[in-house]
């Protein structure tokens, strides 16, 4: 998911898509863990998809808080 997408999702669907993500950087930990993973380099990636929902989620805070 690109920075321009995340952007472009109201406060609430940012939520819910952090939630999804670190749901399934916790499963994709734990088949890891078991030995059962396909694709090792999706651990990384959705690390950084969750980092990106986080640094837009805190931008857009002030912004609300401001216009209240």
């Amino acid at each position: 998911m690109t920075a321009k997408e995340i952007r472009d999702l109201s406060s609430s669907e940012i939520e819910n898509k952090l939630r999804d993500t670190r749901a399934e950087l916790l499963n994709l930990r734990l088949r890891k863990n078991t030995g059962q993973i396909e694709k090792p380099h999706l651990l990384r990636s959705l690390r950084k998809d969750i980092a990106r929902l986080l640094t837009i989620q805190t931008a857009k805070a002030p912004a609300k808080a401001a216009t209240r």
